[in-house]
């Protein structure tokens, strides 16, 4: 018989510790707050070096700690947690449909969302070197980044590029 473990915590393939850890880094960033100044205003409570390993997903944390995290950042505990957004068999962003952007449309959009979503997009484009300047296909894993730039689901991800103009082969 195969000994279970329970060290394992991926859900949905992917790792929850790493998952809550990003969603623990961008409301910290949010706040316009380094590790160390959260040590410092937490007087010490929140170290940087384990809050730095929280966010990195090295560490799992605790749900009282979390909700005194919560409590500091002043946010509910469910804005520290990742959304359940998995991707369903139905989904408009299945595995066998790529999602392109039309870089040259993006750059024509006016507005915040915009402009976060174009200095993400120029940071993949640096990352792979792919540097043709009129679109990028988007990988899954990049797919949740852009579901949280455009404050959307995952299944809903593909209709907001849709709305902003700037998907190809809609």
């Amino acid at each position: 018989m195969a000994e279970m473990s329970f060290t394992d915590d991926s859900v949905d393939g992917e790792n929850y510790s790493l998952r809550v850890g990003e969603r623990l880094r961008l409301v910290r960033r949010q706040k316009r707050m380094s590790l160390q100044e959260v040590e410092a205003e937490s007087t010490h409570e929140f170290k940087a070096s384990v809050l730095g390993a929280y966010e990195r997903g090295e560490r799992a944390i605790s749900v009282p700690r979390l909700s005194r995290l919560a409590n500091f950042y002043e946010v509910p505990v469910g804005q520290l947690l990742p959304r359940g957004d998995g991707i369903a068999e139905d989904s408009s962003v299945t595995s066998d449909r790529q999602v392109s952007i039309d870089l040259d449309r993006l750059a024509r959009v006016a507005g915040a969302e915009a402009a976060v979503l174009g200095r993400f997009l120029t940071m993949i484009q640096g990352q792979r070197r792919e540097f043709n300047g009129s679109s990028l296909t988007i990988r899954r894993e990049d797919l949740r980044t852009i579901a949280c730039i455009l404050d959307t689901t995952l299944d809903e991800v593909a209709g907001r590029l849709d709305e902003l103009g700037v998907r190809l082969g809609a």
